[in-house]
Order: C-alpha cells, then structure tokens, then sequence
C-alpha cells in the first residue's frame, strides 16, 4: 500500500483561510431529496429558504457541522447530460460536478447498511492504493453520485 501524504500546509498563500462548507446538488423535486437524505443517510436539516422561485436547503450528515450539501430545488432545471451512473468509468467520460466524498469509518459496513435501506450501490468497495483508501459509490434518487472514503493503514 502507497503512502498517501499530503504536502506541507501553505500559509503564506493568500487565500490560508479557505476551507470547505457545502457543495450544492440541483434537484427537480426538494422533498424528495430531502426525505430520501434524511431517511436514508439520517441527514439532518439545518435550513430552509427561498430563493426567487426555487426552494434551497442546507442538510449535515448525523455528526459533522463543518460540511454540508446545499439542495437546490423549485423551479424547472434545465436540460443537462445524463451521467450513466450505472458504470463508474463511463460516468468518468463526462465533464463537470461528478460526485462528493463521505469518509465513514468502514466502506464494507457503510455499503451494507445503505444496501439494507433500499440504496442503489454504482461500484462496490475497492482499494486505491494511491490515495490508501477503500472507495465505494452510491446513487441518490435523482443519479447523483455520492462516494464513501475509508482511510486505510
């Protein structure tokens, strides 16, 4: 297994402060995702607003307050390419927002649970030696892609 290090923190850059909050997820139906991120993954809601005539949310995983996904819903999306989430590497073919990571514990049990609540599995666990992480990817209801990341020894 590689070891995976990430390079030395560069605090003279002028943007030392950035950090992660949100990525945001457009949906035609905002209850729907809703519901299937909070019954499904136990997601919880931390706000609802309107924006012109789109309804938006910030949802958290169960623990973490320090990312979340932003739902944009409301309102009539327009035409977009339809990412074959059915086959990861196809899906790699396409330009643009892929996918976000969850790092979990275990992907193995991760995967097994998700399974259990009637989640749709795209690739099952596989080690990237690269990165030394076990990876899996799962689909919400509307295809977008959503990978769990476990760190590996």
């Amino acid at each position: 297994m590689a070891d995976f290090i990430p390079p030395a923190h560069n605090t003279s850059s002028d943007f030392a402060d950035m950090r992660g909050h949100h990525v945001a997820v457009r949906t035609p139906d905002l209850d729907t995702a809703l519901r299937w991120y909070v019954d499904k993954l136990d997601f919880r809601i931390v706000a609802l607003w309107d924006y012109a005539d789109e309804k938006l949310a910030y949802i958290a995983p169960p623990t973490d307050d320090h990312f979340y996904i932003e739902i944009l819903g409301g309102g009539e999306p327009g035409p977009q390419e339809v990412r074959p989430y059915s086959d990861l590497g196809d899906s790699l073919k396409y330009r643009g927002y892929h996918h976000f990571c969850l790092n979990v514990t275990s992907v193995n049990e991760t995967v097994e649970k998700l399974r259990a609540r009637g989640v749709t599995i795209v690739t099952e666990p596989f080690e990237l030696a690269a990165i030394s992480r076990r990876l899996a990817f799962f689909a919400d209801p509307f295809g977008n892609l959503i990978e769990l990341a476990e760190v590996l020894d």
